[in-house]
């Protein structure tokens, strides 16, 4: 079916298709994955026979976890309509195909539906079609399912459900038009269920009558779909037996000239299988490592930091909650200090003046689940809309989004991801409520974050913000599991990497993504902006503070900020002099640099490591400021 998609439906070159069966590295080494090989997306233009229209069509790559990439083309879809003012969704929109069991037994296939009429998710209506085989693998529908039908699920959003025998193919056909006239019309999810079976079993070796013997008895003396709608157009007289061996001929031959030319030219084309084209953006990244340094004039952090720092006014009503800190906000302005959240707004902002889109979504961000951010002013008598500083910034800045999401993380997460597929030069952050809450999401961290580029060829700037830490708030609200974070990155202990200039961006670019645990609100500040500097994109997990968020000390100077200034990956202990006299090098992240603040002696040189990479030629260096590096 997959293939039968990609060739007939996304024409996929039969010479790629039958290539990745049988690769080889081409030229620049690059080879697949090894992963199933149908389930690589592609891209395509064509046009319609019939309106003589383009069409674009993108096939997203997927993995075997059942139904995982639907909130993915969802997210890819809003973005699509949201990059093109598409506010109706008469430009774009999304077919997902289903699977029965997957349909019926998948949770989040009802929390992507349960996403389609909230504003900032709305995709404006979703063809559902539904390949019910009428088994899961080796699994009856009476343990598959409880009601009667595998689309019951879809009855939760009210909507239609068109129950079809897939063997007739013109009443497919009629369905699929009435399907398509109901979304144009009230741009709302409809669903095919194409009632058929499969023929053979779940794979090429897979043998089903092991399990369903009687099933297949009868569907062994089952004709085909194909001999029967054939029989049907030639006792109508719409073509000969003939004819229709010809054209059996004909496509045989297409396929044998496919498999010809992959056995001559075995060297894949991974361009052939981008799902979404970067125009000019991948060419750039091949000519070049330089990275711009992130740093903002002075008197723009000044600019931002007032302009967080004030309240509407016209009668605005602020919370006096809010205004108390708004006052404070403007006092460190004030005196070029930022904390966690104004460093964080003059990193959007700036984006924002520079013509990237920001979006920001997540269980409670407008807010902050540590009630720090406030993105949105609410008005306390409720005779204005809410406020957006960041939208009211610059003449010609570019849109922001900041949206709570549905109590979801696997579908969210999902959801932004194909929202941060569509754009290079944009800024896609999800915030966990909680770090530890990442794990109901661990599906698209596993099968699509952290080795999407590598297994679907796909570069991804997400960034995934994940508070984190031991804080007195219990086991289930205190970490985001950074080892599980760290234990899926790239990194080779046999391999000592050459500290040359351009060593930081290559080990950027070769990393499968970035893990940090910013210690500084100037770190977070320009490891967001570092996120559109690179020439290249790679996923940003960054584990968010709690206590640092209010914490005095936790404060950056706008000198750690101004131009010339960027991320820094190590953060040397200014207060102990190079020497020989300290005992112990502490390398540390985070709050725990704080901690410690308190309590080590001038004997113990506490450095902070921001970033969770082989950090060689900085470790060396620190070294040697404080001991023999003979020893």
């Amino acid at each position: 079916g997959r293939l039968n998609v990609l060739a007939n439906v996304a024409n996929q070159r039969l010479k790629e298709i039958f290539t990745e069966f049988d690769p080889v590295p081409n030229e620049e080494g690059e080879e697949s994955s090894g992963d199933v090989k149908y389930h690589l997306g592609t891209y395509s233009e064509s046009k319609n026979i019939v309106s003589q229209r383009e069409i674009k069509l993108s096939l997203m790559a997927n993995p075997s976890h059942l139904e995982a990439v639907g909130p993915v083309v969802q997210g890819r879809t809003k973005a699509e309509q949201f990059y093109n003012d598409d506010k109706k969704g008469k430009k774009a929109m999304s077919i997902l195909l289903h699977g029965d069991a997957a349909f019926a037994g998948q949770g989040v296939v009802y929390e992507t539906f349960h996403l389609n009429d909230y504003p900032q998710y709305t995709t404006n209506g979703t063809i559902h079609v539904v390949v019910n085989n009428q088994i899961g693998f080796t699994t009856d529908p009476r343990v598959v399912r409880l009601s009667r039908y595998c689309t019951d699920v879809a009855k939760a959003v009210n909507a239609p459900i068109f129950h079809v025998n897939a063997d007739d193919v013109e009443a497919v056909m009629h369905v699929c038009y009435a399907a398509a006239k109901w979304r144009n019309t009230y741009y709302k999810d409809v669903v095919i269920d194409l009632v058929c079976y499969r023929r053979n079993g779940h794979n090429e070796a897979d043998q089903p009558a092991y399990t369903q013997p009687s099933m297949y008895q009868k569907i062994e003396k089952h004709e085909r779909v194909l001999s029967k709608y054939k029989d049907q157009l030639i006792k109508a007289g719409i073509f000969s037996e003939e004819e229709f061996q010809d054209e059996v001929t004909k496509y045989k031959e297409i396929c044998k000239d496919g498999f010809d030319d992959a056995k001559n030219n075995p060297e894949p084309k991974l361009e052939s299988w981008l799902h979404v084209p970067w125009k000019d953006f991948y060419q750039r990244d091949r000519e070049t490592l330089n990275m711009s340094a992130t740093g903002v004039e002075e008197t723009e952090l000044s600019r931002i930091g007032y302009a967080m720092s004030t309240d509407p006014g016209d009668g605005f009503a602020v919370h006096t909650g809010l205004t108390r800190m708004l006052k404070k906000r403007k006092e460190m302005v004030d005196n070029q200090k930022v904390d966690w959240a104004l460093g964080e707004s003059m990193a959007f902002a700036s984006l924002l003046r520079d013509g990237v889109h920001v979006r920001l979504s997540g269980q409670d961000v407008e807010r902050g689940t540590f009630s720090h951010r406030h993105h949105l002013l609410h008005d306390q008598k409720l005779k204005q809309d809410p406020y957006v500083a960041l939208r009211n910034l610059y003449p010609h800045q570019a849109p922001y989004t900041v949206c709570n999401s549905s109590l979801s993380e696997f579908a969210v997460l999902g959801f932004e991801l194909g929202f941060s597929l569509n754009e290079p030069l944009s800024l896609v952050c999800w915030e966990a409520q909680f770090g530890d809450f990442s794990n109901n999401a661990q599906c698209i961290i596993d099968q699509f974050i952290s080795c999407g580029q590598d297994k679907w060829y796909r570069q991804c700037g997400l960034v995934v913000l994940l508070p984190h830490g031991y804080e007195g708030m219990g086991p289930e609200h205190s970490s985001a599991r950074l080892e599980r974070f760290l234990q899926m990155s790239i990194d080779d202990p046999d391999t000592l990497p050459d500290f040359s200039d351009k060593f930081e961006v290559q080990q950027l670019y070769d990393t499968n993504w970035i893990v940090a645990n910013c210690t500084t609100p100037a770190n977070y500040f320009h490891i967001l902006r570092r996120q559109l500097a690179m020439p290249f994109r790679k996923p940003l997990i960054i584990m968010s503070p709690k206590s640092l968020l209010r914490l005095p000390e936790a404060r950056s100077s706008f000198d750690d900020m101004t131009q010339g200034t960027s991320f820094r990956r190590v953060i040397s202990d200014a207060s102990v002099p190079a020497s020989e006299d300290v005992d112990k090098l502490v390398f540390c992240s985070g709050k725990v640099y704080y901690d410690l603040e308190k309590v080590v002696d001038v004997s113990v040189s506490t450095t902070i490591a921001s970033t969770f990479f082989c950090l060689g030629e900085k470790v060396l260096r620190e070294w040697s400021k404080h001991f023999d590096c003979q020893s």
